[in-house]
């Protein structure tokens, strides 16, 4: 075996041009222009460097929790529309207080100090608590407060107590039945909201809360808009600087152990590093917002960018073992290697293009801004490694003789790779059948992949936001909000009858909705004078409105008085669950409309965006992964000139996506957002795997040269580079893990999965599968002239 290898290593001086045709179409020559004058080619590195390390500092967090729906839809343009309107949920921070002893007299003196204290916090407009609830107005004056001044004692604050817990203003909405959890809404300046301010803000509530709450016992947890993007914005720079140290290590410290030479590790790994300095600064440069795709876009330059470089320094060091000068050695490197890479890269690119089918704008600009990454990635591999090369290594004579015999690690690859070529090629037929059927088999499964979203997979779930929007989920029916929008036709004001019974319509129908709860609106303001103080009239209702602060009005009535608002919350549930709540509620809204023809009434409101486009936008990009199997085929057919080649990279480029929608099943998961962009790049960029070795192999293969001889030598040339990459790459990806972000999270390890997979269809799918067909073409044809 190991006399085999010593004929394959010598084999690579004899075939360094390859076929006339380049599968590049001599592309690859672009790496031998900064090899030419490598000096000269490093100041302008240095210079590009700089200019990249301005771009970066340019880069800005979108921390948008509608960024996934923004699109140029109706639905969305009304969303928008109702958010300029009544922006008041965009600007809310949700303070929830629990605990058994919430109403006990002590704590609640303190709660209302601790809710006077954060009116006083800078950036605040305003706030609602259940100290904000009034008593039934005596005739002619306006209500009193809830809350007196000196709180009762004994019986008469047990009382007291029952008639908070029932006052139909705060009950449900404010106050749990229970009387043991209470929310209270802050609402800032969008200023605030929308600059670095906010950290300082929710820094200072934190700082009320640690101070006037901290000897109660009471558990209290901040939430809402302001509070989830700032986690975000948060964990996206907390991960970014994650993801660039440990992808950067594993590369550096796999390729150390194994090529056992700095100046190795250098041309292997700081081709990728200077890759994504360059990569960022360019999209920095290009105005791109960092937001929670594209914050994994350095491990996967890492993945684009590391795969290559390993595949030229491999090929390198192999020539220079055999004695080839440094320039020689680099040189054929690139020409035989080189066209590999950019076939690579123009799948990875393929991938990204793919996404453009994309309703979301997020997952567009993802796509945009990984296509910019993937060319640059390859001009710096294909011109830095040789340019590195060329520069650091030195005594190649000596290392050639030094390593000839003592290349324990690589030799042990090779023997790995030998071995399973010889068993994969002694029955090309019945392998090649058993790939057909396992792949088909966990093909149905992944068909049967359901799409899934929640809003809770965009934010931080280590933080305080998500496990406090589940206690609103548990006390007060849901912390998300789900609004109906009222617009009211030309000559209808907002206190004309028509327009004040169609708003009490919506808000009825709105609150007998199931799964919908804390409704508010002009209806609550109108039913509750009607109670207390028996008055139905229109100008005492105009009176309450004009009394109550301007930034509560805007909750409900827009500036113009031409349309409103009827809000309610649902629980934070996968959209699946959600949508036959939003469907069925715009259903009962039929009845309305009927009524009242004129008035445009929508329902509306993240959730409800969420609800029914998630699945929609899921299903559309599952269906792209569909035709980028097709469009990659017969990208790889043509650049090779051989259906052979075409048909022979589908399975093995369609085994890592089903494999991994298995692993999905198999958990109890669906297609995520983050699910369906990592199997659709990890598709183009696991091919890179199957792309080197129909490379290598097309050089092999040659008249009178056996197939499977073929297949063993371009086994044991490119398989040690391709497991080293594969677990540099899961490496980089997998560092994800450490994210704070769930979709981050699940986009880092099934990217992983899904590398590891590729790997393991080139070696035990792509080898029988190419033989089988090489084998096939020469029946048909009648001859031994090569199929690739």
């Amino acid at each position: 075996m190991l006399e085999k290898h010593s004929e394959n290593e010598v084999h690579v001086d004899k075939v360094e041009q390859g076929p006339a045709s380049s599968i590049a179409f001599g592309l690859e020559r672009l790496g031998l222009v900064a090899v030419r004058a490598p000096i000269v080619s490093c100041i302008v590195l240095l210079a590009l460097i700089v200019g990249a390390v301005f771009g970066i500092q340019r880069i800005k967090i979108d921390d948008s929790l509608s960024q996934l729906f923004r699109s140029n839809t109706r639905e969305f343009r009304q969303y928008e529309e109702v958010t300029k309107k009544f922006p008041a949920e965009e600007f809310d921070v949700l303070v929830v207080v629990e605990g058994k002893t919430l109403l006990e007299r002590n704590n609640l003196e303190k709660l209302r100090d601790f809710v006077t204290d954060l009116q006083l916090v800078e950036g605040t407009r305003g706030l609602v608590s259940l100290f904000s609830a009034r008593q039934a107005p005596a005739p002619g004056k306006l209500p009193a407060a809830l809350f007196p001044a000196e709180l009762p004692e004994g019986a008469a604050y047990d009382k007291f107590i029952e008639t908070v817990k029932n006052n139909e203003i705060i009950r449900g909405k404010l106050l749990s039945e229970d009387g043991t959890l209470a929310l209270i809404v802050l609402s800032l300046d969008p200023e605030v909201v929308g600059s670095n301010k906010l950290t300082k803000t929710v820094g200072d509530i934190r700082g009320l809360i640690k101070e006037d709450l901290s000897d109660t016992g009471l558990n209290v947890q901040l939430s809402g808009v302001p509070v989830m993007q700032l986690e975000i914005r948060n964990a996206v720079e907390r991960d970014g600087l994650t993801y660039n140290i440990l992808g950067i290590l594993a590369g550096c410290v796999i390729a150390i152990i194994f090529f056992r030479k700095i100046s190795f590790m250098v041309a292997a790994a700081f081709p990728p590093m200077i890759a994504i300095l360059l990569a960022l600064g360019a999209l920095g440069w290009a105005n791109f917002n960092l937001n929670m795709f594209l914050n994994v876009m350095t491990p996967l330059i890492m993945v684009i960018s590391f795969s290559d470089s390993m595949q030229l320094t491999f090929a390198a060091r192999d020539r220079l073992i055999a004695g080839q000068d440094k320039f020689t050695a680099f040189k054929n490197a690139v020409l035989v290697v080189g066209p590999a890479c950019v076939l690579t890269h123009g799948t990875a690119g393929i991938s990204f293009i793919a996404l453009q089918f994309s309703d979301s704008d997020l997952i567009r600009k993802f796509g945009e801004a990984g296509l910019a990454a993937t060319i640059i990635a390859l001009v710096a591999v294909l011109s830095l490694v040789p340019v590195f090369g060329v520069l650091f290594v030195r005594n190649e004579k000596v290392f050639a003789v030094k390593f000839q015999g003592a290349d324990a690690g690589v030799q042990a690859l090779r023997n790995f790779c030998y071995w399973i070529a010889v068993r994969m090629v002694g029955r090309p037929g019945l392998f090649s059948l058993i790939a057909v059927l396992f792949v088909g088999g966990l093909g149905v499964i992944y068909a049967n992949l359901e799409p899934r979203y929640r809003l809770a997979d965009q934010v931080p779930d280590k933080r305080q936001a998500v496990a406090a929007s589940d206690r609103l989920d548990a006390k007060l029916t849901g912390a998300n909000p789900i609004n109906v929008l009222i617009v009211f036709p030309k000559g209808e004001s907002l206190y004309s009858p028509e327009t004040l019974q169609t708003i009490a319509d919506v808000h009825a129908t709105v609150e007998k909705a199931a799964g919908v709860g804390n409704v508010w609106s002009l209806e609550t303001l109108r039913r509750w004078l009607a109670e207390k103080a028996g008055s139905t009239d229109v100008a005492t209702l105009k009176e309450y409105v004009n009394v109550i602060p301007e930034h509560l009005v805007r909750r409900f009535i827009d500036a113009e008085q031409d349309a409103v608002v009827v809000a309610g919350r649902v629980p934070d549930k996968d959209s699946s669950q959600l949508l036959p709540i939003v469907d069925k509620l715009d259903t009962e809204l039929d009845a309305v409309r009927k009524k009242h023809p004129g008035y445009e009434v929508a329902v509306t409101g993240l959730a409800a965006i969420a609800a029914r486009n998630s699945a929609n936008m899921i299903e559309k990009l599952n269906r792209g992964l569909t035709v980028e199997f097709a469009l990659v085929a017969i990208f790889i057919g043509l650049a090779f000139r051989s259906w052979v080649v075409m048909l022979a990279c589908i399975l093995p480029g369609i085994f890592p996506v089903v494999m991994s929608g298995t692993v999905l099943w198999a958990m109890g998961e669906g297609l995520q957002f983050a699910s369906v962009v990592a199997l659709t790049v990890s598709f183009g960029l696991g091919l890179s795997a199957t792309i080197h070795f129909l490379n290598r192999l097309r050089l092999e293969s040659k008249p009178g040269v056996g197939s499977a001889l073929a297949v063993e030598r371009a086994t044991v040339l490119v398989g040690p580079a391709l497991i080293l990459t594969t677990v540099v790459l899961a490496c980089g990806l997998v560092v994800t893990v450490f994210s704070d972000l769930p979709s981050l999270r699940l986009f880092g390890w099934l990217s992983a999965f899904s590398m590891v997979m590729a790997l393991v269809a080139d070696l035990f799918i792509l080898r029988p599968t190419a033989m089988w067909l090489i084998n096939l073409h020469g029946k048909l044809q009648g001859t031994d002239k090569p199929a690739i």
